[in-house]
């Protein structure tokens, strides 16, 4: 079997599953925070505690919708891309806390599109319970009634690390502004030998555009559930006036004066 086919098999699987999960079920709390019952049990985080990851593993750090599964496929196209190896079918996603001695991508996303993005996920998403609408959704997320927990308490977590050498964190209004230049920073970063020709190509093959188009290949309602628009600005199609306003005053409680709050150039993209 394929790894194309591998991967089409066991996504299938999981979404079966799903779709047989009652709506009330499909959500499990662990430590007070909600996870998805179908991926998360008490015994995989049990078995977390004495998790090691080797030195030369990459790990990629993000909240939910900042631009997890575009990172996570530039990241793949650079191994192919260096060392001509394909990446697992299934990526292991693990929840840990501080860095130790590894290095460490972490992406982030402004909390507007972020909150939208997540919205939508929820909806297409057959492992998650469905929202009735927006407004509902984004009290609970506010709130951080959601899947993985408050936005804001992680934003607040890896600001402490943003400084660290093994850290680097990127933004996903960065990547869109420039993805040449955010390959190019990731793999420098990675100590990946990377001709300019070779950044270029992983660049141009980084796009949403082709990165739909191949998840599609593979399997198209897996690319319907975790790709949607990759813009930037589409929360203006949401938020009322109000939400708007509660978010920003969030915002600053959290993040104004902040390195991160700074690299989110909040006033840029959420204002």
């Amino acid at each position: 079997m394929s790894a194309k086919e591998q991967l089409t098999e066991e996504v299938e699987k999981l979404l079966d599953e799903s779709d047989k999960t009652p709506q009330d079920k499909k959500l499990t709390q662990i430590n007070g925070v909600l996870y998805p019952g179908i991926l998360c049990t008490e015994e995989t985080f049990k078995a977390l505690e004495s998790f090691e990851a080797r030195e030369d593993d990459l790990m990629l750090v993000s909240y939910p919708k900042c631009g997890t599964t575009w990172s996570l496929n530039l990241l793949n196209d650079m191994v192919q891309t260096i060392y001509n190896k394909d990446p697992p079918n299934m990526i292991q996603i693990l929840e840990f806390g501080a860095p130790d001695k590894y290095e460490l991508l972490v992406v982030f996303r402004n909390p507007k599109d972020t909150a939208v993005s997540f919205f939508h996920f929820y909806n297409k998403n057959p492992m998650l319970p469905n929202y009735s609408s927006w407004d509902t959704f984004f009290e609970d997320f506010i709130g951080g009634k959601v899947c993985w927990g408050s936005y804001f308490d992680h934003a607040l977590a890896w600001n402490q690390h943003i400084d660290d050498d093994d850290v680097l964190i990127m933004t996903f209004e960065e990547m869109k502004e420039d993805l040449e230049a955010a390959v190019k920073k990731i793999s420098e970063f990675y100590g990946f030998s990377m001709s300019d020709e070779q950044v270029h190509n992983v660049a141009e093959k980084g796009t949403f555009t082709a990165m739909k188009e191949k998840l599609n290949n593979i399997k198209n309602e897996f690319a319907q559930i975790f790709l949607r628009k990759g813009e930037v600005g589409d929360w203006k199609n949401h938020f009322s006036e109000a939400q708007s306003q509660e978010i920003d005053a969030k915002f600053e409680a959290c993040l104004a004066g902040t390195k991160l709050g700074d690299m989110l150039k909040y006033n840029v993209y959420c204002k």
